[in-house]
């Protein structure tokens, strides 16, 4: 059996952020039945998802994915990532919160298990030889099929991995932090060699620099057009025109989108197993699950790396 049964089929996790938040139901139905006509069959979400939004309380995303599987009869087939402890506060991933709060998302999710069952952020607070043990109970009783970290520093994914490994129990297999061409510091060169030879897969978030890199944000009108507009105008503001100028021409020579060359850059990444990235309607997923077949040449990476590492 793979140690990554989960990561099988189209190298692209769909991003349920904005199911029950900018996609409502029916459009959400839209974007999911393309996914899974293309052969996507991987699906990121969370509890959290999206409590931000004002009147929402979370598990949002949750309910319309549990309302998607359950009308389209196709729970055996998807693989789905869900997490636990976005606030990251003392006792998150205590066993029995993570039990607790585990029930709440396969209610949501109106199955039975989830085929991986994150930490959203880390919990210092509670020994980590706890934690290892209660994700691991989950596994054992087949609630969860794989356990993943997410926003967790290197020193204490390492950690993570000891103390399960003394423990005797299986550890964290997949790991999500932020990672793209214009963030890379939560997931840089040490880390992504750690990953590689402990056989721990990277889904990064924010893959297309929460959609800056689509390159719908050229001028300052465009950041009060959309919701994450205020997020990305830091890299409007710093390396982000400068990069995109370089993926205009990139995408020119592969007739390639300018997401679909940043998506490709990450799946060139050592350590990537498949990046996570979301779209508010069909149309758009169409252009994401196209990026999986763009292969860019060395001079194409060599120089998308030089325009961000440039002083």
């Amino acid at each position: 059996m793979s140690r990554h049964p989960s990561l099988s089929g189209l190298k692209l996790v769909l991003g349920g952020n904005v199911f029950g938040w900018t996609a409502d139901e029916d459009t959400s139905f839209e974007i999911l039945d393309a996914f899974y006509e293309a052969g996507g069959r991987m699906i990121d979400t969370a509890e959290a998802y999206s409590a931000w939004v004002p009147g929402h309380k979370g598990g949002e995303s949750e309910t319309v994915i549990g309302n998607w599987m359950k009308a389209r009869g196709v729970r055996k087939d998807m693989r789905i990532a869900t997490k636990t402890g976005v606030m990251g506060q003392p006792g998150d991933l205590k066993p029995e919160k993570l039990r607790e709060r585990l029930a709440g998302s396969l209610d949501r999710l109106q199955s039975d298990y989830v085929d991986l069952y994150y930490a959203h952020r880390d919990d210092p607070e509670t020994p980590q030889d706890e934690v290892a043990e209660g994700f691991a109970a989950l596994m054992a009783e087949g609630k969860v099929r794989e356990a993943g970290a997410s926003n967790f520093t290197e020193e204490r994914l390492r950690s993570a991995l000891a103390a399960a490994k003394a423990a005797g129990v299986r550890s964290f297999s997949v790991l999500q932090n932020e990672y793209n061409l214009l963030e890379r510091d939560a997931f840089d060169s040490d880390y992504q060699n750690f990953c590689v030879v402990n056989d721990v897969a990277m889904l990064p978030f924010f893959g297309l620099a929460s959609g800056y890199l689509t390159g719908k944000y050229r001028k300052d009108a465009d950041f009060t057009r959309y919701p994450r507009g205020e997020r990305v105008k830091k890299y409007h503001e710093g390396k982000g025109p400068a990069l995109l100028a370089v993926m205009d021409r990139i995408a020119k020579d592969c007739e390639a989108t300018v997401a679909q060359v940043a998506l490709a850059w990450l799946l060139d990444q050592p350590g990537i197993a498949a990046p996570i990235a979301s779209a508010t309607t069909a149309d758009q997923l169409d252009e994401l699950v196209e990026a999986v077949d763009i292969e860019l040449m060395p001079d194409h990476l060599t120089l998308l790396t030089k325009s961000v590492t440039a002083a």
